[in-house]
């Protein structure tokens, strides 16, 4: 084992060079991305030997690929040959820039091609095409296609900002490839509907504020669906608690004895001397320990808005139990530890309020809840 980490550290540095000199790419045929591997090493090494080979022989077979390839996209019937050349085309311009901010790459390729004066009119048919095929896949009014529509639409955007109406378009097609979610909370009746409320709040503000997950989902309150006169809806979540407590309360009050051996208890004088005496001390301790429960199970339940039928049901449970723990002694407090001790120094402390309470035993729920919400509707 020692000697073949010993060769690893000797060749370490040579297979390094190999890979950052672009030499594997060029040897497995990946011109292109040999050209930029070797000319990097060159901005960093302009005298590096194997990167200058690379490029010198690397970069005249990518120029021709990608000219190949270019070539054969638009002499095809491809739906998006204009779009594939771009690209191409673009692939030769970065090799351009590439070489042009690096002095030892320049020394190599004096005069490196560039093919920017085709941009405008390829980009003019590549968004031409996608347009085309955007409004073809919108004309088929499902979520999916719509999908398809609304990223062709963006690319129409990509080669030519404000193309004829396509603003218009990516609103369109993001709208009917968006489900429709309406969220309906139902109302806590319960004498902490303040904390209810907090609780039901937090939940909305996630759903319409910090929700990312998945773009293509959209979750609207009742209003906002009203408001906005939508059209149709997709899907009901509707989120309620099951079971709700705060404030259980219960006092467990418990008494023990307790002994200690071998404590000094006083002196004796034996044979007119005075020596320590050592007994048994004890001590009966009572405590008190105080709960204070407060827990809920919530039910999230998502309807198809069509069919009513149930596409999901989740049941999550949270609890926060609040204690207080206190004491009195009678006998020799030797006979007790220390613990015990500071017990018998606190008092009673009331619980906090019912508010702070609810918000305690909410926070697995909503832990839960939203990462349910995520799995969900990431399949949308």
């Amino acid at each position: 084992m020692k000697k073949i980490y010993f060769l690893l550290l000797l060749f370490a540095p040579l297979l390094l060079t190999d890979c950052t000199s672009g030499k594997k790419a060029f040897e497995q045929g990946d011109y292109y991305q040999a050209v930029l591997k070797a000319v990097n090493r060159l901005r960093q090494k302009p005298d590096h030997k194997k990167s200058k080979e690379t490029l010198r022989r690397g970069y005249p077979l990518a120029l021709e690929t990608i000219e190949n390839s270019a070539s054969n996209s638009l002499a095809s019937n491809a739906p998006f040959k204009y779009r594939d050349a771009l690209r191409k085309y673009q692939q030769v311009n970065v090799m351009y820039e590439e070489i042009r901010r690096s002095p030892g790459a320049l020394r190599v390729i004096h005069n490196p091609k560039n093919y920017y004066d085709k941009l405008p009119e390829l980009k003019e048919r590549a968004a031409n095409e996608s347009y085309e095929a955007g409004i073809t896949a919108l004309n088929r009014q499902t979520r999916e296609d719509a999908k398809t529509a609304y990223f062709l639409f963006k690319d129409v955007q990509d080669y030519v900002p404000g193309y004829k109406d396509v603003l218009n378009k990516i609103e369109e097609a993001h709208f009917i490839a968006t489900l429709k979610v309406v969220v309906e909370q139902i109302p806590v009746h319960s004498r902490f509907r303040l904390s209810a409320a907090f609780f039901q709040d937090k939940i909305e503000e996630y759903l319409h504020s910090q929700y990312r997950s998945n773009q293509f989902v959209r979750f609207y309150t009742p209003l906002e669906a009203d408001k906005e006169k939508l059209p149709y809806v997709d899907q009901y979540l509707r989120l309620e608690f099951d079971e709700f407590t705060v404030g259980e309360t219960h006092v467990i009050k418990e008494t023990e004895t307790f002994s200690r051996d071998s404590v000094k208890v006083g002196s004796v004088e034996v044979d007119g001397e005075k020596i320590d005496a050592y007994g048994t001390v004890t001590a009966k301790l009572t405590t008190w320990k105080k709960e204070v429960i407060s827990k809920g199970i919530f039910s999230m339940r998502v309807f198809d808005a069509q069919s009513d039928a149930v596409l999901s049901h989740k049941k999550f449970n949270g609890e926060f139990v609040w204690f207080s723990k206190w004491g009195t002694f009678s006998g020799d407090d030797r006979a007790l530890s220390k613990d015990q001790l500071d017990i018998c120094n606190n008092s009673e402390v009331p619980p906090p309020p019912p508010q702070d309470m609810f918000i305690e035993f909410t926070k697995p729920i909503y832990d839960q809840l939203t990462s349910a919400v995520n799995s969900f509707y990431s399949r949308y």
